[in-house]
């Protein structure tokens, strides 16, 4: 398995230049599209990784000079993301074990039988596969997160950045339309930026957060006694955003009052301060934004037609997460990024399997949503990665291990058990949610996950799992 359009090398490492031929003959015959490059030493494979771009190595444990456990901490602190594999004897299958305690992959017994080879290497692609994405992700993320642009590469998101560069060039009033959670006043303030008013005043205020009977006064300013407390005159929102845009949030919720004035300032051009008797001259794009259907508050009388229609000039819709669920990774990597700045942490980095595990989750919330949880996956992962047991720690709301396996005598974990319980708990962590998703539909559920309908079933009887219980 390789990334489309990439071609991946694998680099084999063998003293023994009849056996690395072999190999090379063999691994080039059952995987024609990866590039297999040969080193003798452990020095020359070092040069072979400073000017070639390596996803794999497979390297012999004993060699003349430098070893393979000498190799090991050298090549992986040239390329962290290098997929290694070590070669040993039977005699010497403890000390691979050790190697991959420190960072190796994965280990080959001699003599190699080439079913195992290929198993390994095609699980090696995989790996190197999903470490290239990651790296894409997170140099995407900086490149987004630093000039501030919404993130997300998905068909969707790049209809919305079109609509966004479209209505930003003209002076006309905006209707932004999303679910809540979905970005819009991030969506507002870019139509501001790429506007011709980007160098002037931006501001955003969130309708229903004040008090009806304040927020007239605050959109339109007030003069000295126009009633109790008002003790000097104030300058309304569209007076100190004129020349720019005011961005008016959740506009459904407004009363019939303020929408009355919102009307004439947006069909004349002037505010009247409340207790004034003269009108002001503004000019202020607005970009109003709703979760609401305002078309069945226009039916149920509590929204004015007239001004329905002056809004709506210009419409931008943001697509709720779940029509852009591809977006979830790259959000992720750029939430866990800032949650580590705003914390004052090293950055981290997030394992693949909770990326997909975090794009079958049905996120309500939508895009803040997943920042909150991020942020908290951020608090409880007290290494460098996030991996499935700090999930299940956030999930569970305890300080539990939920991957405590029983040691040996020796209290080290039996590798294969371990193994095998951190893959079942993945396993039915993501199956729990992809049904929770379906409803619990197996047929839906196999499509979503790219597996069989029978693959599943399997899968649902081996860790007692019932789909009917999710419906």
């Amino acid at each position: 398995m390789e990334q489309a359009g990439v071609k991946q090398t694998i680099l084999l490492v063998d003293d023994e230049q009849d056996f690395a031929r072999g190999l090379q003959r063999l691994i080039g015959r059952k995987f024609p599209a990866l590039e297999v490059v040969l080193a003798h030493t452990g020095k020359d494979a070092l040069e072979v990784l400073k000017s070639t771009h390596v996803d794999i190595m497979l390297t012999d444990m004993l060699m003349p000079g430098m070893t393979g456990m000498d190799l090991l901490p050298l090549a992986l602190e040239q390329r962290p993301d290098l997929s290694m594999v070590m070669l040993t004897a039977h005699g010497t299958i403890e000390t691979a074990v050790q190697a991959v305690k420190h960072g190796a992959y994965d280990f080959l017994t001699k003599p190699v039988e080439p079913a195992e080879l290929f198993r390994v290497v095609e699980k090696s692609q995989e790996r190197a596969t999903l470490m290239n994405e990651n790296r894409q992700l997170k140099e995407q993320v900086r490149s987004f997160g630093a000039s501030g642009e919404l993130i997300g590469e998905s068909p969707a998101m790049q209809q919305l950045k079109l609509s966004i560069q479209a209505v930003a060039h003209s002076d006309y009033t905006v209707l932004v339309r999303g679910e809540s959670g979905t970005g819009k006043e991030m969506v507002a303030r870019m139509i501001h930026q790429l506007s011709t008013r980007a160098d002037k005043n931006f501001l955003s205020v969130n309708c229903p957060a004040i008090p009806e009977q304040l927020l007239e006064s605050e959109l339109f300013g007030h003069v000295k006694g126009a009633f109790t407390g008002a003790d000097k005159d104030h300058k309304g929102l569209f007076a100190t955003t004129d020349g720019g845009t005011l961005h008016l949030d959740e506009i459904g919720d407004i009363s019939f009052q303020v929408q009355t004035k919102l009307l004439r300032v947006l069909q004349e051009g002037e505010v009247r301060p409340v207790g004034a008797n003269y009108n002001e001259q503004v000019n202020v794009r607005v970009v109003a934004s709703t979760n609401q259907e305002l078309e069945k508050r226009i039916q149920d009388k509590a929204f004015r037609e007239d001004l329905y229609y002056r809004l709506n000039v210009l419409t931008v819709t943001i697509p709720p997460l779940r029509e852009r669920v591809t977006d979830i990774p790259l959000l992720t990597h750029h939430f866990l990024r800032q949650s580590c700045k705003e914390m004052g942490l090293p950055e981290k980095s997030i394992a693949p399997d909770v990326l997909t595990f975090l794009s079958t989750k049905q996120w309500q919330g939508n895009v803040r949503e997943l920042q909150n949880y991020v942020r908290r996956l951020t608090v409880f992962c007290s290494g460098e990665t996030v991996d499935m047991s700090v999930v299940r720690l956030v999930d569970s709301g305890t300080l539990t291990t939920a991957t405590t396996v029983e040691s040996d005598s020796s209290g080290i974990t039996q590798y294969k058990e371990a193994k095998n319980k951190v893959i079942d708990d993945f396993t039915q962590a993501y199956v729990s949610e992809l049904l929770k998703s379906t409803k619990g539909n197996i047929s839906e559920a196999a499509r979503m996950s790219g597996l069989s309908r029978v693959a599943l079933q399997k899968i649902l009887g081996r860790l007692n799992m019932d789909a009917a219980s999710f419906r």
